[in-house]
């Protein structure tokens, strides 16, 4: 009988890519797979596919052991809680906890790069959660995900509107990933019966400094891109001025810090070889995203 798999955050960019390659590209069953969200009523498409639909509420740690109930295995796809406070932690503990008490079998678990030693503000989170995964004695998967090259797109087309990049990341270099790449490699894993642990560290193909991706922004848009180097502090001050809300400043600021300090200029090709496929290159997607890049 093949694993029943849950797949928590199944509405959200990356569990709604996670979704779609076990179903159409590893062709899971849609009879082995549930998709759990806080608000059901938006995987109704993947109900219509005959996919089993859950309530996972991680802040309702009482209700959590029901949700995991018959599952086999397990992805905890990290929450986008970002306030400063330890509540991040809390919920992905408590989901850890519930699956040890559901009876889970294999965990898998979103993390990010060097989460025990990096300057991101939200590493404690990560390096938490893998240590309670660890804790259960369960077997588990854990991806160290590095930064989606979705995320440049925050910030990119401000930046090619003004041309200008601030940045306070200097030299250091970054191995930027697509969403749909990670997935692809989360997927492959979860289509697989779960064997033994292992820890991934999921990464595109090559690490950039901030002034080669505007380079290659540049020659893209077919509009001058410059890199202004900053300190942090400058950094901060020009988000703040920009409207950034101010509880999220420090820990975007922390990103540069991370990547100056030469803590995730990691470089693997770990997604290939669970997935089979190239990720999609810099360029590539830089590509494809030309509209987004001119606003």
């Amino acid at each position: 009988m093949a694993d029943t798999i849950l797949v928590t955050g199944a509405s959200g960019k990356l569990g709604t890519r996670v979704m779609h390659h076990l179903l159409d590209t590893y062709h899971v069953p849609a009879s082995s797979i549930i998709a759990g969200s806080r608000d059901t009523a938006r995987l109704a498409e993947l109900a219509a596919r005959g996919v089993e639909t859950r309530k996972v509420d991680f802040e309702d740690a009482d209700g959590l052991q029901a949700s995991f109930a018959g599952v086999d295995q397990l992805l905890i796809i990290s929450t986008d809680v970002l306030d400063g406070t330890d509540r991040r932690l809390r919920q992905h503990q408590a989901a850890v906890a519930a699956a040890k008490a559901a009876g889970v079998r294999h965990i898998l678990y979103t993390s990010m790069p060097n989460p025990d030693d990096s300057k991101v503000l939200f590493a404690p989170d990560h390096k938490g959660t893998e240590d309670a995964i660890r804790a259960t004695g369960l077997s588990h998967t854990i991806f160290r995900n590095s930064w989606y090259m979705e995320n440049l797109l925050m910030s990119l087309p401000h930046a090619v509107a003004s041309g200008q990049w601030y940045s306070s990341a200097g030299t250091g270099k970054l191995a930027h990933i697509a969403r749909d790449d990670v997935a692809r490699a989360i997927a492959a894993s979860l289509a697989s019966p779960a064997t033994g642990s292992a820890t991934y560290t999921l990464t595109g193909p090559v690490a950039y400094t901030t002034d080669e991706i505007a380079e290659l922004v540049s020659m893209v848009a077919g509009k001058p891109l410059a890199v202004v180097h900053v300190t942090d502090e400058q950094l901060a001050q020009g988000m703040e001025a920009a409207g950034v809300p101010a509880p999220y400043v420090p820990t975007f600021v922390s990103f540069d810090a991370n990547t100056r300090a030469g803590k995730i200029d990691i470089v693997t090709e770990d997604a290939a070889t669970l997935s089979g496929a190239k990720p999609v290159s810099m360029k590539d997607f830089l590509d494809a995203s030309k509209a987004a890049l001119l606003g």
